[in-house]
């Protein structure tokens, strides 16, 4: 094959890749993401550290270490991270799944419910009742073998 078609061919399969709808969404969250975590950073940063700051008498965390045999553990950074973190993971849930959910509901979109469950007749792991084989035992399953469970 001439190196321009496959040239060609490679930027032909890139493309259609690359303009698939999963990768083209992936690319907009990790965006957003990206954009989304910058802007409680800087929450934190500028609101809450200081505020924690002042409960405990220190203003920035990120100076926080210790010191053992010459070496420094800098505890601060880690705590920042996890201020930052669990600060983005509650207004994710607040700003992004809680609202999500809610509209989910009102269009009729009912959320994943539970597939109803019965114990295997050979080793009583719950499985779901449609299930034909145990996946924990392998046990081949008869059609009615649910209703037979309890």
């Amino acid at each position: 094959m001439k190196p321009m078609k496959r040239f060609a061919s490679a930027w032909k399969e890139f493309r259609d890749f690359a303009l698939r709808a999963n990768a083209v969404d992936l690319a907009i969250g990790v965006a957003l993401g990206s954009a989304f975590t910058a802007v409680v950073q800087s929450i934190v940063q500028g609101l809450f550290t200081p505020i924690i700051g002042a409960v405990f008498q220190k203003s920035n965390f990120a100076g926080l270490y210790f010191t053992v045999h010459g070496s420094q553990f800098r505890y601060g950074l880690v705590v920042n991270a996890v201020v930052t973190f669990t600060i983005v993971a509650v207004m994710l849930f607040f700003a992004v799944v809680k609202p999500l959910n809610s509209l989910r509901r009102r269009l009729g979109h009912d959320l994943p419910t539970a597939q109803p469950t019965a114990p295997c007749p050979a080793c009583r792991t719950a499985i779901d009742q449609s299930a034909r084989r145990c996946p924990a035992c392998t046990e081949v399953l008869s059609d009615d073998w649910s209703r037979d469970a309890h």
